[in-house]
């Protein structure tokens, strides 16, 4: 398992040289990979290609991109130039979106988002591994009249989805490399998430799906006060249906339940029971909450612990 952290999300828009600089500290305390909400600001994809050549040796990934105001060709072309610009460790995040966000922010219909993601990625895979497609559905059409592969855009992109309903879940099992779960807690994670996603990968002939947990935590002293705050930033998810299906199956009551706090020692073990749930990568977010010496506190424990799992395979 290796251990990663969000640089940029809604609530963290940093100047373009300062997420550089904290993607150096991310690899310098040991951390694998560096990821990029998608926003109204900086661009994910780009935002990664850009830390991803400034800082060798860090992953860098999307986390997510809506398929609903977007076109697989489009994508790919992103997708494509971030995997060249970082000499090959770029990681496109897909998600589904929500209604109010397609809806109100992008003036779309928010209508049979699955069947959209499962065009979207049918046309996507193959965009991503030849540069060409010819794809026809009920929802959207994907032609090359040229070869669209970017140099060196080795090897083909890893798609992830931000799938965590038994629907998202057996789509991106079929077609995508892996998920990207939020505030799914590891009872959750065992039990429904990723046994649904791994049968659906078995299915369909597909290797073992990546499962990229995304989980708010802190090392800090004051626990107890932090979840308050907590609970304030993660209030929104609590009002978005699919969200609230996971964070019941998690067995909490609200989403701050499931944000790992504590010290060294408890966030550890915290990590560990991801890990034995089946996640096979962490990305700690909102390392910030409590300020900057916690969140550098934080990478420290994540590097050790990532250099732990390395050592022991």
């Amino acid at each position: 398992m290796t251990l990663g952290v969000t640089l940029s999300s809604t609530s963290r828009q940093l100047p373009l040289d300062t997420t550089v600089e904290l993607a150096r500290e991310a690899r310098d305390a040991g951390l694998h990979s560096g990821w990029f909400g998608q926003t109204f600001a900086y661009d994910s994809p780009s935002l990664a290609a850009i830390v991803g050549r400034e800082v060798p040796g860090l992953q860098v990934g999307s986390a997510a991109l809506p398929v609903f105001g977007r076109h697989p060709l489009l994508v790919s072309s992103q997708a494509q130039t971030a995997q060249a610009a970082t000499g090959g460790r770029y990681h496109l995040g897909l998600a589904l979106g929500t209604r109010h966000l397609t809806e109100t922010g992008f003036g779309l219909p928010y209508r049979r988002p699955i069947g959209l993601l499962r065009e979207f990625l049918t046309a996507l895979r193959p965009l991503l591994e030849t540069g060409e497609a010819d794809f026809h559905g009920e929802l959207l059409t994907a032609t090359t009249p040229y070869p669209a592969a970017v140099p060196g855009a080795q090897p083909p992109v890893p798609v992830l989805v931000a799938a965590m309903g038994p629907q998202a879940l057996k789509v991106s099992g079929e077609l995508a490399d892996g998920i990207l779960p939020f505030l799914a807690g590891p009872r959750a994670l065992a039990d429904h998430i990723v046994p649904a996603v791994t049968a659906a990968a078995r299915a369909a002939g597909r290797p073992a799906p990546r499962i990229v947990a995304l989980v708010p935590g802190v090392v800090t002293a004051d626990p107890e006060g932090l979840r308050s705050r907590a609970a304030e930033a993660l209030a929104l998810y609590e009002r978005i249906p699919s969200y609230q299906r996971v964070i019941e199956l998690s067995g909490a009551a609200g989403a701050a339940e499931l944000a790992v706090l504590g010290d060294e020692e408890t966030v550890a073990a915290e990590v560990r029971r991801y890990r034995e749930a089946g996640a096979t990568e962490v990305v700690f977010t909102a390392t910030d909450l409590d300020g900057e010496a916690a969140r550098s506190r934080t990478w420290k424990l994540l590097g050790e612990l990532s250099a732990q799992e390395a050592a022991t395979g």
